[in-house]
């Protein structure tokens, strides 16, 4: 459909957006995620969690940022870096998010790591391995799709590896979410599964669920500008032609998972100590020792879900978190016995002291 003056309608002359963005919209965003990045800052402060969550005052930041120029665009829509620069904030933005959910639960298999299906410190470092592969594909597939200048063939080349990004992006997420659910089964049958251990489980799951939405979203976007015909702007999809996808795939998700995190920030439910990990009973918290791994940091690189000690049934002949309960319940013991001791020569010296004497 066409409008009178012959132009596609909603299409605006010039634009990089193809319409001419919403100008009060960005701003009330802008500030929905300057109001949330503050209060997460306030929460890493108040909870000493910035080695867990300070990624998510840094995500809010770059999304102020985002939408501060695209309100800016919304006026001079036809300034290309501007344009660009919109983009680029809004694209960096969620997979930090995605990050923080990483160190999320690894802080988690810290709290129980007895029940850890993999090295608690390798869950960052496997899945952002992961993210960085994709985000290769997506780059290499979407300028070789979009580059005209290649032959057909090689284009197609390019709309496969965008195809192959979404499904291990896709993968990712699912191998992700089998982590924690492979976790919470394990504490539910050993019945270590306290309030605060569900609390933070269900935000993680939930969170996973709004950032995988927007990242499909995104890389449907991205498949379909692959193959526009910038001369021709009816042939464009839906999808770029309508800006109501962003503000309900973007913007709306990822302003609902940062005030998600807000209001059930996970620090709250967690200790800052790596090494104050749940006693087996469920309620006791000890401090001790910290997740051991006796294995060489190279094998914990390669092999964080320790294949090779499942195969070799090396964790059952050797039992470390047994061993470190023995440890800590002689510790404990020697401490108490120490303090009795200490109580009884006080005592003594009371009933011999002829000061204490009426």
């Amino acid at each position: 459909m066409s409008s009178s003056d012959g132009l596609p309608d909603g299409y605006a002359l010039g634009s990089w957006w193809y319409y001419a963005p919403n100008k009060p919209a960005p701003i009330a965003f802008a500030i929905i995620f300057a109001g949330s990045g503050l209060w997460h800052f306030w929460q890493c402060h108040r909870f000493h969690s910035w080695r867990a969550t300070g990624f998510l005052p840094w995500a809010a930041i770059l999304f102020v940022a985002g939408f501060v120029l695209r309100s800016i665009g919304s006026f001079h829509y036809d300034n290309l870096p501007i344009f660009i620069s919109s983009t680029v904030m809004l694209l960096a933005a969620p997979p930090i998010y995605e990050a923080a959910n990483f160190f999320t639960l690894g802080r988690i298999l810290y709290y129980v790591p007895y029940h850890a299906p993999m090295h608690p410190g390798r869950v960052v470092t496997t899945f952002a391995a992961l993210q960085a592969l994709i985000e290769a594909l997506n780059g290499n597939g979407g300028s070789r799709a979009a580059n005209s200048a290649l032959t057909p063939a090689q284009q197609e080349v390019g709309r496969d590896l965008l195809k192959a990004a979404l499904i291990l992006q896709l993968f990712c997420m699912a191998c992700f979410i089998l982590l924690a659910g492979t976790f919470e089964l394990r504490c539910r049958k050993a019945g270590v599964l306290p309030k605060n251990l569900r609390q933070v489980l269900l935000v993680l799951y939930i969170s996973c669920l709004l950032i995988t939405i927007r990242t499909v979203y995104r890389t449907v976007e991205y498949w379909e500008d692959s193959g526009l015909d910038f001369s021709d702007p009816d042939s464009f999809p839906p999808i770029f032609k309508r800006e109501w996808f962003f503000w309900v795939f973007e913007a709306m998700l990822m302003a609902s998972n940062t005030w998600l995190l807000n209001i059930c920030h996970p620090s709250r439910f967690l200790p800052h100590n790596l090494k104050v990990y749940l006693a087996p009973d469920g309620v006791t918290e000890i401090e001790g020792a910290g997740f051991r791994d006796t294995r060489h940091f190279l094998l914990t690189l390669f092999d964080p879900f320790d294949i090779w000690g499942l195969i070799t049934k090396r964790n059952k002949k050797n039992n470390i978190w047994e061993q470190q309960a023995r440890e800590e319940a002689n510790a404990q013991g020697a401490e108490l016995g120490t303090l009795s001791n200490r109580d009884q020569m006080v005592s003594k010296t009371e009933s011999t002291n002829p000061l204490r004497k009426n």
